[in-house]
């Protein structure tokens, strides 16, 4: 018997089709009735925004916590597996976990996200002064994409990097991973209930990712070419990456790896650019400034639920808007992506895996929102470049951007870089999403096993399915947000369990070594 018909016998045919059947019939309604579609979408952002944001600022703030206090406690010298030393090497291993995440997205909120806080008013404080809106400008969105966020990633791969090399269990899935909670019901109805639900968020949560951004390459492209930017071309697009993120997924985690490196390098090109070239004085001083300034505001930003809506419009407000619709599209990712990043840290502690995430994770991302951000931010004060007004009234988002890069001294070199950064992030993001979701799909896998190519390149073309509708159903920025604030409070029930079960399990570990120490003691003597 071959091994593709082997593979064919540990596929769980429920949890691969129901998914897909799922995504296409929602991609159909979106498509059929956008209108209405979108009806319902916004009704259901006010109602979970306002009802259930509190839920998302507190489950935030208490896996921060609960991630520092793992990795400073006993628990962190628990090595995940028996290996000498770690599978990776430190630069490999930060590269893989920066460019499996929201790698693409980051680059492009970077870019302009800044512009949205200039003219907001996060704390109904009244007029504002130039000084306060560069001060909010330069510190959510390192605030945004900052220690809370990372959290919803690490804590979870801490638990599932347990999951994998020190319990070895045979299966990789989001109900796995509930097993020290619900026992065995996770081999029934329920755990597949969680399993299947997992891979529709994960399929949702991509497609709004792609969707975002997928337009600023677009625009790119046509800023070189002289063509014209429309939805056809975003559409063609999504198929490059697709085509691009398939061929290096069939090489494997040896491919990922590779790709993830090539990720960095022209990630630092471009910033060398906009830093080497732009007001670097101010970048330097604007990020030190905020990133102090985000740490001495943190528990206030965390906790900030504006109760009068008075930053808003009157029906929400800033943090219901921006940080709720935030902490739901990490957690909407952390059904998978925690994963990947617990799949590759076989050979280092629980506490080397925490604070080595953080680590990575963070440094890259201050690093583009501070230079990438900070360039932009200079435009406006200065009155270059009226990026905040140009988006309050409605511009596109991605001609913005473009007139950013115009200030550049050779704008269509970096614009250039910009492209191949881009499609290098998707397709490195989507690498490892798609190494585990086939995962997902298979019966049973152990923690070094990689599934068939066949079923990697089967969910490589679902993933562009569901964010080609999205594009033809001209959904706005709350239609997304409301996508991913749906999908999150499900998911953040369930990690709820998994952290409960991980911490079970890290208790009954330390005894059972206390245990087995006490034996060797008494057997001394």
């Amino acid at each position: 018997m071959t091994g593709q018909k082997k593979e064919k016998r540990t596929i769980d045919w429920g949890i691969t089709v129901i998914p897909f059947a799922v995504i296409v019939l929602v991609a159909a309604l979106l498509l059929v009735f956008p209108e209405a579609s979108g009806a319902v979408i916004d009704s259901l952002h006010g109602f979970l925004a306002n009802d259930f944001g509190f839920v998302y600022l507190l489950f935030g703030l208490g896996i921060l916590l609960i991630s520092l206090y793992v990795a400073f406690s006993k628990y962190g010298n628990i090595k995940l597996g028996k290996l000498a030393k770690p599978r990776y090497s430190n630069f490999t291993w930060g590269s893989m976990i920066f460019t499996s995440t929201m790698a693409a997205d980051m680059l492009f909120f970077a870019l302009h996200e800044w512009a949205y806080y200039f003219a907001a008013d996060p704390f109904a404080a009244g007029e504002l002064t130039l000084a306060e809106r560069q001060i909010n400008a330069s510190e959510y969105p390192l605030f945004h994409w900052g220690p809370i966020a990372w959290a919803f990633y690490i804590l979870p791969a801490a638990a599932y990097g347990y999951m994998m090399y020190v319990k070895k269990t045979n299966r990789q899935r989001l109900s796995e991973a509930c097993r020290p909670i619900f026992k065995d019901k996770v081999d029934g109805p329920l755990g597949k209930t969680i399993d299947v639900f997992a891979v529709v968020c994960l399929l949702a949560a991509t497609a709004t990712s792609f969707t975002l951004a997928t337009p600023l390459l677009s625009e790119a492209i046509c800023e070189i070419t002289g063509l014209s930017s429309s939805t056809l071309m975003s559409v063609l697009i999504l198929v490059m990456v697709a085509v691009v993120f398939t061929l290096a997924v069939i090489f494997g985690m040896k491919g990922i790896s590779k790709l993830a490196q090539i990720c960095i390098i022209f990630f630092f090109i471009l910033l060398g650019i906009f830093f080497f070239f732009g007001p670097t004085r101010y970048i330097v001083e604007t990020g030190v400034s905020a990133i102090g300034g985000m740490f001495n505001d943190f528990l206030e930003m965390a906790t900030w639920m504006d109760p009068l809506r008075l930053s808003g419009d009157g029906v929400t407000g800033f943090p219901q808007d921006w940080t709720v619709f935030y902490w739901a599209f990490w957690i909407s990712w952390s059904v998978a992506t925690p994963f990947f990043i617990g799949s590759i840290s076989e050979g280092r502690t629980i506490r080397q895996t925490i604070l080595g995430s953080y680590i990575s994770g963070l440094s890259a991302t201050f690093l583009a929102f501070i230079v990438f951000g900070n360039f932009g931010l200079y435009q406006q004060v200065t009155g270059k470049v009226d990026v905040a007004g140009q988006i309050a009234a409605g511009a596109s988002v991605p001609e913005t951007i473009m007139d950013i890069f115009s200030v550049l001294p050779f704008p269509k070199i970096a614009i250039a870089i910009l492209i191949i950064a881009m499609v290098a992030f998707y397709a490195s993001t989507f690498d490892a999403l798609t190494m585990v979701i086939a995962s997902y799909s298979l019966k049973k896998i152990s923690a070094n096993q990689e599934p068939g190519k066949g079923l990697r390149v089967f969910w490589s073309i679902t993933f562009i399915i569901f964010p080609i509708a999205l594009l033809f159903s001209e959904g706005t920025m709350s239609m997304l947000q409301t996508v991913f604030i749906c999908a999150a409070l499900p998911i953040l029930v369930i990690v709820c369990i998994i952290v409960a079960g991980f911490l079970k399990e890290l208790r009954h570990h330390k005894e059972s070594e206390s245990t087995v120490e006490k034996k060797m003691e008494s057997a001394k003597k």
